[in-house]
Order: C-alpha cells, then sequence, then structure tokens
C-alpha cells in the first residue's frame, strides 16, 4: 500500500482477553479443532484502510489458522460475499501465532467508518487447545464443523453453535489522520458492559461515542472493559496495574485513559468464600494502586480520568457485598470527588445511577437485576455524566 505521512495507525477496536487457565471459572472455556469460527466487530472510529490484532497470548500450542476473512456483516452469521477479502499475515493466508504471542495483520484497503459492523471468520483446521478469549463480549459468535470460511452463511450448517464469549481477537486499527485523539476505557464490567443488551451496542464506551460524534469530536473511545477484573489481584485477567501497559498506554493513538476500578476487589473476596467473611483492601490500599495507575498514566504523557465506584449494595451475588466494602467505595469515592486525588478529572458514576434513597444501591430504573451492573438506561446514565470537556478527542 502506499504509505501516507498524514496518517498513523489507530485503534478503532479492542477487546481485552483472558486466559483459559485461571483459577476462577466464571465463563464458558472453549477450544476448536477442525472448526470454522465466524465473529463480529464495531468499529468505533474510521479510517482509509484496517489491519487486525490476533492474539495466542495464553495458548498452551502454537495456534494454526487456515485462512482469515474480512466482510461486512448482513445479520446473524451472514456476510457480504462481495466485501469478503482475505487478511494476510506477513503475506500468508496460511499462517501460525506462536504460544504467547500476538499477530497484526497487513494492511487491509478500503474505507471503513464509525459503526460498521465487519465479520472475522477463521478456519481454525487443527485442534487449537483452551483458547485465549474475551469474557463478555455481548456480541454473537459462530463456530461451525468445518470450512465454511467463505460461506454467506453458517446458517443451516449441522452442529452449528452461538458463542457468547470473543476468541482470539484483541483489536483492530484503522489508518486515520494522523493526530486523531482516543480514549481507553480501562476498567471492570462497568466498561465491557454486562448488563446491557447483547447485540445492541449499548455499552458505556459505546453510548459516550454516540455523544461524542454528535458534538463533532473527530476522536472517539475504545473499550477495554474486562468482567470481573481487579486493581490489585490477578483473576479474572491480569490485574489492571499489571495490565495497563499492554492494554491501554501502548494503544495506538492514545491521549486519554477512563478508568473503573475496585467494585471487584472489595467483593469477589468475600464471594469466593461465602458464607465465610474474607479480607478485603483497604482504603489506603486502593488509594495506593489507583495513584499509581495515575501517575503511570501521566508518566507516559496521557490525560487520566477516573469514574467513582458503583453503588452495589443488595446485589444478588451471595457475599459479594458487605457494609466494610460498601464503606470502603464510599470512601474511595469522597477521595475521588476531594482536591487530593491525582486524577485530571472524574466522571461521578455512583451519583449518575445511586437510588437517591439508598445511594449505596443502583436506582431499580438502571439495574440490570442483579444488582452490581447497570441496563442500557443505566449505561446511558454513565455516559452522560462525563463531562467531554474532559477528553478534547
Amino acid at each position: 500500500m502506499t504509505t501516507d505521512s498524514t496518517a498513523a495507525w489507530t485503534a478503532a477496536f479492542r477487546s481485552a482477553v483472558v486466559s483459559p487457565y485461571e483459577s476462577i471459572d466464571l465463563f464458558g472455556l472453549r477450544g476448536f479443532d477442525g472448526h470454522t469460527l465466524r465473529q463480529t466487530i464495531r468499529l468505533d472510529g474510521g479510517g482509509t484502510a484496517l489491519r487486525i490484532r490476533l492474539s495466542n497470548r495464553y495458548g498452551k500450542e502454537p495456534l494454526h489458522i487456515g485462512g482469515a476473512h474480512l466482510a461486512r456483516r448482513t445479520e446473524g452469521s451472514g456476510i457480504d460475499s462481495g466485501s469478503d477479502t482475505p487478511v494476510r499475515f506477513a503475506g500468508a493466508e496460511d499462517f501460525t501465532i506462536p504460544v504467547g504471542e500476538e499477530l497484526v495483520s497487513d494492511p487491509v484497503d478500503g474505507p471503513v467508518t464509525a459503526g460498521d459492523e465487519l465479520t472475522l471468520t477463521l478456519w481454525l483446521p487443527d485442534e487449537t487447545g483452551l483458547s485465549t478469549y474475551s469474557a463478555v463480549p455481548l456480541r454473537t459468535g459462530y463456530a461451525a464443523p468445518g470450512n465454511a470460511l467463505t460461506a454467506d452463511t453458517l446458517d443451516g450448517i449441522e452442529g452449528l453453535e452461538e458463542l457468547a464469549t470473543r476468541h482470539y481477537i484483541t483489536g483492530a486499527d484503522v489508518l486515520a489522520p494522523a493526530g486523531t485523539r482516543i480514549a481507553v476505557a480501562f476498567g471492570d464490567s462497568w466498561f465491557e458492559g454486562t448488563g446491557t443488551t447483547a447485540d445492541t451496542d449499548q455499552r458505556f464506551p459505546d453510548l459516550l461515542n454516540n455523544r461524542l460524534r454528535d458534538a463533532g469530536s473527530t476522536g472517539w473511545v475504545v473499550n477495554q472493559g474486562l468482567s470481573a477484573n481487579r486493581l490489585l489481584t490477578d483473576e479474572i485477567g491480569e490485574h489492571a496495574l499489571a495490565r495497563l501497559q499492554r492494554d491501554a498506554l501502548d494503544v495506538p493513538g492514545v491521549t486519554h485513559v477512563l478508568i473503573h476500578f475496585g467494585l471487584n476487589d472489595l467483593g469477589i473476596p468475600g464471594q469466593e468464600t461465602y458464607p465465610e467473611p474474607a479480607p478485603i483492601p483497604t482504603t489506603a490500599d486502593l488509594i495506593a494502586g489507583l495513584t499509581a495507575l495515575a501517575d503511570r498514566i501521566h508518566a507516559a504523557g496521557l490525560t487520566a480520568t477516573a469514574t467513582t465506584v458503583g453503588p452495589y449494595k443488595d446485589t444478588i451475588y451471595e457475599g459479594y457485598s458487605t457494609p466494610e466494602g460498601v464503606a470502603v467505595a464510599r470512601e474511595i469515592n469522597d477521595w475521588l470527588r476531594g482536591t487530593d486525588s491525582p486524577f485530571d478529572s472524574y466522571a461521578d458514576f455512583a451519583a449518575a445511577v445511586a437510588d437517591p434513597a439508598d445511594p449505596d444501591r443502583i436506582h431499580d430504573d438502571y439495574d440490570s437485576g442483579d444488582g452490581l451492573h447497570v441496563n442500557d438506561a443505566g449505561a446511558k446514565a454513565l455516559a452522560d455524566s462525563v463531562d467531554l470537556a474532559t477528553l478534547t478527542l
């Protein structure tokens, strides 16, 4: 392709991944053997070309991919065959991703825009072992036996499966105007979107992007939320301080990082040991971790925006909500709102979705039903709580 000095590779889609070999098993683990895997991504921004990122970060065997094709999605497992094109890696259509590594594809030329739904189809001829995966992508994927790499649809294939998890895809970059500014939503399930309606793009970052576009912004937000992720402790996924460099600071084009952490640090210990109690991080522990995040974001020359810890009293998950944990969350939020916070700004998630009569719990209108995650209306309230002037995208 022709090099354009006025353009730069910029993240237009991200999907944080976890290991299938963790001791906490909340999600369906999966491997493949002689399968066609078809998964859709929705771009947060556009450009004149695109490249795909595939990962075997947590695989225990080399990942052999017999072919990869990209096409525009129609509906369900269907694609627009006229847009179907091979995706090559170092010039090859048949390639292998070594254990622990990620590959970036050769550029696929042609304009793409924010909101485009693109389907990546992978032919996996050999046994993969358990896959590197995204836990709650809220995008239905498909796995079918045999090689259906270029099929217009997988519907009707015997043994077709719908997948709630996403496998191997960690991102897509676009060739965008140089200087395009983007934010990374780096956090837990409140960013990934647990509780919102699948296949409708009602997650907090999606709705914040709608606001940015309506305001005429040329930048956008990519989603690196990871459900059940913690600030200080591994599982689910590497803890925030361990994955910050890879999942936020190294994202091409990033100028701003939004963070939401603390809920799972306070809730998962008690959930794991229920009905027995469990020690939780202190306010000082979490402040130290959040300060370290802010300091590292600033050291990279980026703007750091915090979000207050969402309310979670009365969640249905036994042992997750404790009076001690709720009290710490309240103290963390007071600190984030105060003058001692090291962040450049904050969005008050807690206030945006709290029940005014009991601010430690989610308002019924915003509750997904589990008392821990917001629904579509709640995600909109979160997006509306962000002062766009703090993003300058």
